[in-house]
């Protein structure tokens, strides 16, 4: 059994879950399943043991570049002890982190809480409640463990805004980075991952009551479609959520002094606004 050569690191909802896809869909890579393991991460999984994580990756064919993506690698403070147990067994892979507008990774994140039921409040009551909003935005907060450990060269940032905007020139950018021979080519057919455009709440029994075939062909025969209408009315966000400008200052504050700080560990000035 052996380990991977290499990580997707996050940032959580920056297109992960699409990047890891389109990599498993190249005959030149093999990437975990299931596709966030957060070994490294949570203290449960990692009690599982080095034998668990190996079996990960058995099934791999000979040659391949073998590879997992775990958003929860770059939530601090939530896991800190990520870098650590990821530099004592794989200390010579290569990392890839996926960075967005900082602004709307946190917008993002608070609509997957809300439809999750882990955040109930608006978005600015959040941001106060759930700090873990703002942090993870900062991506030079998370960043700075990685370079001091692995080395600037051994991490590649991947914006968001230019995977989305020329989608094969990045995978490809990817590739290369990661040492794959031979062409790859994005594929368009695969469907975006891990998105919610309906943005429903979810509650206990949602997975047996609402993504139910044989439930959902019952609600469609017994319950008036007006009727099913107005509930599901009540479960969605029907708008993206807005900050308020006060909230948005102090925000863009925050994220300025940290894009400033991401500079010397990308070796470049990020700029979301103009990569899009």
């Amino acid at each position: 059994m052996t380990l991977p050569d290499f990580v997707i690191i996050g940032a959580m909802k920056c297109g992960t879950s699409s990047l890891h896809a389109q990599l498993a869909a190249q005959p030149q890579f093999f990437m975990s399943e299931p596709k966030e393991p957060n070994f490294f991460s949570n203290d449960e999984t990692f009690a599982k043991g080095e034998a668990w994580y190996r079996g990960l990756f058995k099934d791999a064919p000979s040659g391949a570049i073998k590879g997992e993506s775990s958003t929860h690698y770059t939530k601090l403070p939530t896991y800190p002890k990520t870098v650590e147990r990821l530099g004592r067994l794989i200390p010579d892979a290569k990392f890839i982190y996926v960075m967005r507008d900082p602004v709307e990774r946190l917008v993002s994140h608070y609509i997957h809480e809300w439809t999750q039921g882990v955040i109930t409040c608006g978005i600015d009551e959040a941001i106060e409640k759930h700090p873990e909003l703002v942090a993870y935005s900062r991506y030079a907060f998370q960043l700075d463990p990685y370079v001091a450990r692995f080395g600037r060269e051994r991490i590649l940032p991947v914006l968001f805004e230019e995977m989305t905007a020329s989608p094969d020139a990045e995978l490809k950018r990817i590739a290369a980075f990661l040492g794959a021979q031979g062409d790859v080519r994005w594929r368009d057919d695969l469907e975006a991952q891990n998105v919610s455009s309906e943005r429903i709440r979810k509650f206990p029994g949602y997975e047996l009551i609402v993504d139910n075939p044989v439930a959902t062909a019952l609600r469609r025969a017994l319950i008036p479609r007006a009727l099913r209408d107005k509930v599901k009315s009540n479960l969605q966000m029907r708008e993206r959520p807005e900050l308020s400008p006060a909230r948005r200052a102090a925000l863009a504050e925050i994220f300025e002094a940290d894009l400033q700080a991401l500079t010397p560990l990308v070796g470049r000035r990020v700029n979301f606004s103009a990569s899009g």
